[in-house]
């Protein structure tokens, strides 16, 4: 956003508005005028003092091959969050299965920082997996029941299936 022209900036400037505004809406779910126009005037000013750090996205996002993939993965994440949670309850039921935490290292394929986060974020809210650190294309998965301590492997079992979405989003 640096070398940015100032239509840019205010394209940008008006889309989080926009997006800020429409999860005020939601959450508040109601269109009095007073929650509106403090709702408007909330975000307007989250938007102005956190523009700088959201620049992962234009309106070239919003592209409708994008927006599919964007759908298809939060359905893949809610199938991957049930499983996973499914799994979690299965070991606290039966202490006897044997769990075999530690840490793994996988690399990605995604490109950037945001896009990373989104993958990190994702792999720590399903049940038994938590993103430690990131550096550079490697991610550090504390994991509760290590299947593989080969990167290729690991990865496989913990990130593939959200990758695969990842990359026709953010790349």
């Amino acid at each position: 956003m640096k070398n940015a022209t100032f239509s840019e900036k205010l394209m940008h400037f008006i889309l989080l508005w926009g997006l800020l505004f429409l999860v005020w809406l939601a959450f508040t779910s109601t269109f009095q005028n007073q929650e509106v126009l403090v709702g408007a005037g909330t975000t307007m000013l989250i938007a102005i003092f956190t523009l700088r750090f959201f620049d992962c996205c234009t309106l070239a996002f919003f592209s409708p091959t994008r927006l599919f993939n964007l759908i298809k993965y939060i359905f893949v994440f809610l199938i991957e969050l049930v499983k996973a949670n499914f799994d979690v309850a299965r070991r606290v039921i039966s202490p006897s299965l044997p769990i075999n935490p530690g840490i793994v290292k996988i690399k990605t394929q995604l490109k950037t920082d945001y896009a990373k986060m989104v993958l990190a974020n994702s792999i720590t809210l399903t049940p038994g997996t938590l993103s430690v650190d990131i550096v550079d294309d490697y991610l550090y998965i504390h994991w509760i029941d290590v299947k593989s301590t080969d990167p290729e492997q690991a990865f496989k079992y913990i990130a593939e299936t959200f990758e695969k979405i990842l990359i026709k989003i953010f790349n």
